[in-house]
This record gives C-alpha cells, structure tokens and sequence, in this order.
C-alpha cells in the first residue's frame, strides 16, 4: 500500500465509528473471526482498544492484520484501522 492510497484510507476512515470494541479480555479468537466476517460486508474497520486492555494496540492491530489477511491503515492512540479489497463487494477505489 502506497502513502497516498494510506493516506486516502485515513480520510475515510475519520468518517466511521469503531465496529468493535476490545476491552480487557484483550485479541479472543471470537474478536478475530467477527473482525474477519465483518470483512465481508465492508473493506474499511475501525477497532476501538477500551482503557481496561492492557495490550499494545499497535501489536493488537499487528495480530488482527497477519490473522484476517488485512492491512493496518494507522493506529491512533487506542483507535486501529483496517483495510482488507473486498473480491464481491468493491466499495473503495484506491488512487494509483
């Protein structure tokens, strides 16, 4: 992923509410296959990391990304942003 195609996801991205919430359970198996379904509805997730989880959200996002095929678009203080191109349901069109 380019800068300026990163970029361009960050902008969208300002637009939408976290989908789901992490708390102090921290990355459950569950967490990961609802983000991975969630892939299939929409390219673009938003993550929020509640204060009561004590784990890094930069690795939270890591493990999210290497487990559900997607990219880490930017990770903001407790917020984590996802990107995964959707085959059937193209929605976003990167710039080139």
């Amino acid at each position: 992923m380019t800068s300026k195609q990163r970029a361009y996801l960050k902008g969208l991205a300002m637009n939408i509410d976290p989908v789901f919430q992490i708390g102090k359970s921290g990355l459950t198996p569950e967490v990961t296959e609802a983000v991975r379904e969630t892939f299939h509805a929409r390219e673009l997730v938003k993550i929020g990391v509640l204060k009561n989880c004590f784990d890094d959200p930069r690795e939270i996002a890591q493990l999210l990304a290497d487990r559900t095929g997607s990219q880490v678009v930017q990770v903001i203080g407790k917020k984590i942003v996802l990107y995964k191109e959707s085959k059937d349901h193209k929605k976003i069109e990167l710039p080139k």
